[in-house]
């Protein structure tokens, strides 16, 4: 058996560096009701589908103690679909600021593609979201054999449905032939449900949550320890293999066809 196809997150891992554009909406939603939430927490749930994303944003201990001062009770289901009413159309209005193509992606779906590989990709954005900024990717060159978002599916991340809608949908099978490659721990879970080889990305996503300007100017010494925490993260998540870019991939691919060859899966 030999690699079928990869399985690409969106936001963090080919498009948006550092993963910012859906930050900045979460932030922004909760200010708007007078409870703000620090980076941290708008970040931990990354990877999930919007909704449920603010659903566990509320259900941290700070932030639904706060709830409760300003509003009486406990955040309720309602609330959490007033919050995400309020996220969607913000939510465009700004994916436009976070549709660039992660420098050297196009090159590595073309080198994907010359090995016979499918390509697909993943997102916790709605498919009306996508509309907007599937264009750009395309006109900087990437372009995903299919897209699957997360109002498609049952249930997001870390469930595995994307994942294997996505083999549907490229008719790859088994997903033991299959590497997904993704900026969260969740996504990492996710691939592991769902039977595939998981790669955790550190530098270019949600975990450091930094531009490419911005994690160019730190301090190598701080941006390996805080990349070393991310890697444990990651691990501990389960993932096989962690790398700093998606563009590292190929040598991983090959160790994966070696495994395999030898009668190795991704159990």
């Amino acid at each position: 058996m030999k690699i079928q196809a990869v399985l690409f997150d969106w936001a963090g891992t080919t498009v948006d560096y550092g993963s910012r554009a859906p930050v900045q909406v979460f932030l922004e939603i909760f200010r708007r009701i007078g409870i703000p939430i620090s980076e941290a927490e708008a970040r931990g749930p990354m990877g999930q589908a919007k909704r449920e994303h603010i659903a566990s944003v509320l259900s941290l201990p700070r932030v639904a103690g706060l709830w409760k001062e300003k509003f009486g009770s406990i955040p309720e289901s309602a609330d959490v679909d007033r919050l995400y009413a309020d996220f969607l159309p913000l939510q465009l209005s700004v994916l436009s600021q976070g549709s660039d193509v992660i420098p050297g992606i196009p090159q590595l779906i073309d080198d994907l593609r010359a090995r016979g590989l499918k390509i697909g990709s993943s997102t916790g954005y709605t498919r009306a979201l996508m509309a907007a900024v599937i264009p750009n990717a395309l006109e900087q060159g990437y372009a995903p054999d299919v897209v699957l978002c997360s109002d498609e599916v049952p249930a997001g991340r870390p469930m595995p449905w994307l994942n294997l809608r996505a083999c549907e949908a490229l008719n790859v099978y088994p997903p033991a032939s299959v590497v997904v490659v993704d900026d969260t721990p969740i996504g990492i879970q996710a691939a592991r449900n769902a039977g595939m080889w998981a790669v955790g990305i550190t530098m270019t996503g949600n975990g450091l949550g930094l531009s490419q300007a911005d994690t160019e100017s730190l301090p190598s010494d701080e941006l390996e320890q805080r990349l070393g925490q991310l890697e444990a993260d990651y691990l501990a998540a389960g993932a096989h293999f962690v790398l700093k870019k998606a563009t590292d991939l190929i040598p991983v691919l090959d160790e994966v066809n070696s495994r395999m060859a030898s009668g190795v899966r991704p159990l």
